[in-house]
Parts: structure tokens; sequence; C-alpha cells
């Protein structure tokens, strides 16, 4: 076996890996006393991350502002604002011993997430810090995070993230949901459970999962999770007298969470998985044609879901259906969705592909899916004024970004009246193939 040796101190290197961190971590040392960000608890931050880094991409640095050129904003979140720019420099790649400098890499777009003046400095700390746990937990489950910056107007503190070229989840389907067909389907469902899979691994409830923080520079390849704001490290200040404010996109919040019976866990991130799910299987926006307001979060601690078309695979179906059970121990975990989308989509793809697998479940529940989406384009054609997904109407106050809500009567959350009937049914419908291995428990 061949490894790599460290120039500097000849020292052998991982082999699949370049980095010495030892050399390294010295190098970072020695310009700590070059640069501040103004703050100290951010400074140590940044001085920590790259005394640890053992990879590139596990540094993180402080740019000054002004190697950002073409600044403009490009999105709002509830804490703050996306601007797009251009990054002068590149990230750090590694050490150039010639001429004694980082080696750099990449010029070229990048996100700035600028916090809004009203967020406090811990927020902002504890949003960078889960950010950069994820990216680092080795799957690269969010966006990469490559350093920290300051509006020297404002002085709000920037993440510095990789530019999302293809923008997020719910722009992209808006745009592309008629060119999208059920291999990318079931690709993006698969990454995204394998995405909040590992964020649960580390212990970590996102709280605010929705599509408009799922993002990607190409969503036929890859998908990653962003804004960590409201998110925590499950058992962290348990004393926090904030931690009953509900905050979020109303559809995709729990309704446990909503009537404020539980607090928030890794079951809630499962049911705004499902909606999600809905969503990226449907195109249709959850509730889309009444107010956000108090009635619909009634209607949804009272069991109310969005209506999943009859036609769609009962397999994606019954897995939507149990991530929305109002009795939050029937959910499944990530573990088993996981598991259940890797069999789905590694049947339909040796399907799609290669021709094998023709009597897979889920191969023939997608094509009667397909035959009836077919005929349904057909008769479009000599039918104007048919309402597909893509030219609905919105209600003006159906709300898709996060906010702060405040319904303090909410009804203790339950199913509708056919829900446990018809998800029971569904499961009983399977019960014949189940010696075959093609349904999985999710």
């Amino acid at each position: 076996m061949v490894f790599n040796i460290c120039s500097e101190c000849n020292q052998e290197l991982d082999e699949y890996n370049d980095w010495c961190k030892s050399c390294n971590s010295k190098h970072f040392q020695n310009d700590f006393n070059n640069w501040t960000s103004g703050n100290d608890k951010i400074d140590k931050f940044i001085q920590d991350a790259q005394l640890n880094a053992n990879n590139h991409w596990k540094v993180i640095e402080w740019i000054p502002y002004d190697r950002f050129k073409d600044v403009r904003q490009i999105g709002k979140g509830g804490f703050g604002t996306i601007h797009y720019a251009r990054w002068i420099d590149g990230y750090i790649g590694g050490w150039d011993i010639e001429n004694q400098q980082w080696k750099r890499y990449y010029q070229g777009e990048v996100a700035l997430k600028k916090f809004d003046n009203f967020v406090n400095l811990d927020d902002v700390l504890n949003e960078m810090e889960i950010h950069f746990k994820t990216y680092c937990s080795g799957v690269f489950t969010s966006i990469r995070f490559y350093g920290i910056t300051q509006d020297p107007e404002t002085h709000s503190y920037m993440m510095v993230l990789q530019y999302a070229s293809d923008g997020n989840l719910r722009e992209y389907l808006k745009i592309n949901f008629n060119n999208i067909n059920w291999e990318q389907k079931l690709d993006n469902l698969w990454r995204l459970s394998l995405r909040l899979k590992d964020i649960h691994q580390l212990d970590i409830v996102h709280q605010d999962f929705h599509p408009g923080n799922i993002l990607s520079y190409n969503f036929k390849t890859d998908l990653r999770i962003s804004d960590f704001g409201l998110s925590k490290l499950i058992g962290a200040n348990p004393n926090n007298p904030e931690k009953k404010n509900i905050f979020g996109v109303l559809p995709y919040i729990a309704p446990e969470v909503l009537s404020g019976n539980e607090e928030y866990t890794k079951a809630a991130d499962v049911y705004s998985f499902g909606i999600i799910a809905y969503e990226m299987i449907t195109s249709f926006l959850p509730y889309p044609d009444i107010p956000h307001d108090e009635d619909l979060a009634i209607k949804i601690c009272n069991g109310l879901p969005p209506k999943i078309p009859f036609h769609t695979p009962k397999l994606i179906t019954r897995m939507i259906m149990r991530c929305w059970d109002a009795r939050v121990t029937h959910r499944p975990t990530f573990e088993e969705l996981y598991d259940g989308l890797d069999k789905h989509y590694s049947d339909y793809y040796n399907y799609f592909y290669n021709g094998k697998n023709k009597d897979s479940e889920i191969v023939i529940q997608i094509k009667k899916a397909e035959e009836f989406s077919a005929n349904q384009e057909s008769t479009n054609t000599t039918n104007t004024t048919t309402t597909t997904p893509l030219n609905y109407q919105t209600h003006p106050q159906a709300i898709y970004t996060s906010r702060l809500l405040n319904f303090p009567k909410l009804p203790k959350p339950k199913n509708e009246e056919n829900f446990e009937r018809e998800l029971e049914e569904l499961t009983k419908s399977f019960s014949h193939i189940n010696t075959n291995d093609d349904i999985d428990e999710f």
C-alpha cells in the first residue's frame, strides 16, 4: 500500500488524503494574530475547526468581506437573507511549500447567509456549529460551509456557503416537475431519507424541515439540507424558556408540536418528511387553497391530511401516511424509511436502466401510475380547463415561509376518522408479497 508523504515533515499520510494535520495546524496557528472576526466566540469556533481539520473540506476561515464581489440578495428566510457572491480567492486546499502560502481552489460562486440584527449571537453560533457538524459528519449532509464574514455596513455576521445553483426543492419542483421521472423521484426520496437519518444519528433534530430548506447544485444527482437556525442537539438547553415558541411553515409542522402536546422530537421531522414526500410525488403544495391560520392548525391537529392522488403507488402512499400518523410512536424512523426506499429505488433502478425486476411490486405500481398520467395528458389535450399540478392557484394567505406561530388553544392531535382503517387496508393489500421481501416495514 502506497501512502502519501508530507514534504514538510516526511510523515506518512492517509492513503486517500494529502492533508498533513500536524503541519497545517501549525500554519493556521501562526496566522491567528493576523485576523479577527471581532468576536472571541466566533474566533475560537474558527480556530478550533482549523486546528482539528484532518482534511481540507473540514476547514473554515474568517474571510474579509472585500474578498467578495457582485454581491446581491437572492432570497429571504425567517432569520435573515441569502446573497449571491463571487469569492475572489476560493477555498483552502493545502499548503504551498514553495511560496509559503495556502493553495486555493474554486474561485467562484458562493452564497452568503446574512443574519438579521435581532438574532442573538448565541443562536447564530448554534446554527453555525450544527451546520458545520452535519457537513463534517462524513456524508456531506448539508451544504458546504467555507467560512464566516461580516457585512461592513450592518456588522451582521454571514455564513459563506456553497452556492446551490439548482436552488431549493420547492422552486425546482415548480419549474421542472413535468420532466421529473419516477427514477429521479425515488432517488430524491432515498437521498433525503439518508440525509435526515444522518442528522438524527448525530442526535440533532432539524425543527424547520420543508422544501425551502432542501438545496442542490443538481437535483438529478444530489441534495443537501440547509437552514439549521432552529435545530438543536437533543437534550440541550432543557430549561430554555423560549423553547415553547413554535416557528416554521405551518403545513410541515407535526400536530403534537403545534398543539404544545410534546416537544419537538425526531418523530416531528418524520412528519415533515411525509409532507415533503407528498409534494415531491405530486408537485402540489400542501393546503394551497386555504389560509394558513389557526383554522388550518386545528384541522391538522384533527387529522386532516393533504389528499394523496388515488393513482399514487400504494407503497409510497403507505409510507407517506405512516409519517403523518398522529400516534407519534407509530411513525417510522429515518432508518426504516431509508431501508425501505433503498429497496424500492434499487428495484426500480434495475428495471429502469437494465430491464430487470419487472415483477417487483414498486415497478408494477409505478407502471400503473404512469399509464394513468398518460391517459390524463391525452384527456387534457381536449379539455383545456382541467387543473394540473403546475397551473393551480394558491390562496393569498397560504404562507410557505417560516414564521412565528401562536395558536394557544389547539385540540389534542388525532387521526381523522378513516385514517387508521385505510392504513390497515393498505398494509393488508401487501401481505401476499411479504414473503418475497417486496415490501419493507417503513
